[in-house]
């Protein structure tokens, strides 16, 4: 299989029909809508067994949320952008759980690494409804459902695997379905920070940027598991292959292109500019220096579309 190096099922299908200058894949299926000049969605649903070998996703519901200008983002169009958020979550939900059901909401990632410190910084804004339930049922609202959070942690400073303290905490907690937020990898350094992905399938941790750990998925745990992910980091060969489709548009605006230009732009050259970088090690994992602001911005739409979801 292609070695996509990019967690979004999105860049992946654009990615292969590329590759195989096709219009189309079978076993994919798209929907794009357009919310306004800075909110776009698109869903993508791999449908059968072509599909999915195809991009290397499991079959099952893909949504992304483009979001533009979010380095500058006010509060309503944050607003906005959760409201989005908080629709698209609550349809996937639906399909797996019924209104009542417990939620368990897990943030992956290192708190003291920023562009992995997405999960973390979500749950400190979760709306936590499990202990009310049990404790104080007379102040629950009818529309609420029982919610819990946890932050477990990275394999480096716990030394446990996230899937082993998650087996636990679900034999124990008994929750219906799990919402699990972290940091991905994106192909595009458009997408870094602006855009949400939101899936059915669960995740693979690290899978984006070669550190693959243990699934979390139905499989693995035993109920449905909600993927929703942002795009912190990519490769320099990712930040290179980018630049140099920026660099030769500049020169074909210029009336400089010639066959080879036109050839090096349609092709994907993040293999080749890897293979270069990889022996001197400086294929290095990139993030933008708002990063601070960017995840900012991101934990407040994720955490209030989560809320506003329950």
């Amino acid at each position: 299989m292609y070695n996509f190096r990019t967690d979004l099922a999105l860049e992946r299908r654009d990615i292969f029909k590329k590759n195989n200058n096709l219009e189309a894949v079978d076993g994919i299926e798209t929907e794009e809508e357009h919310i306004d000049d800075n909110l776009n969605i698109t869903r993508v649903k791999i449908t059968n067994e072509n599909g999915e070998q195809a991009i290397g996703k499991k079959i099952g519901t893909y949504v992304t949320i483009d979001i533009k200008r979010l380095k500058i983002a006010e509060d309503e169009e944050i607003q906005k952008a959760a409201e989005v958020l908080a629709k698209e979550l609550k349809n996937i939900i639906n399909l797996h759980i019924d209104s009542k059901g417990d939620i368990l909401v897990v943030g992956l990632g290192n708190v003291y690494v920023t562009p992995d410190s997405l999960g973390p910084k979500v749950i400190k804004s979760i709306d936590i409804t499990r202990h009310i339930f049990k404790y104080l049922p007379q102040y629950v609202d009818e529309n609420e459902r029982p919610v819990s959070a946890i932050s477990p942690g990275v394999l480096g400073t716990t030394g446990i695997e996230t899937l082993e303290i998650l087996e636990g905490i679900v034999q124990n907690v008994k929750p219906k379905l799990l919402i699990v937020i972290d940091a991905l990898a994106s192909r595009s350094i458009e997408r870094i920070s602006s855009t949400i992905q939101i899936s059915d399938t669960g995740i693979i941790p690290g899978a984006g940027v070669g550190n693959t750990r243990k699934e979390l998925s139905q499989n693995t745990l035993g109920i449905p598991v909600v993927a929703i992910g942002i795009p912190t980091v990519v490769e320099s060969a990712v930040l290179l292959n980018d630049c140099l489709d920026l660099f030769i548009t500049k020169l074909q605006e210029e009336a400089k292109s010639n066959e080879y230009l036109n050839n090096l732009k349609n092709k994907d050259n993040y293999e080749d500019i890897k293979e270069v970088l990889n022996p001197n090690d400086y294929n290095m994992i990139v993030t933008p220096k708002e990063i601070d602001e960017l995840i900012e911005n991101m934990s407040s739409i994720v955490s209030k579309g989560i809320n506003y979801a329950m």
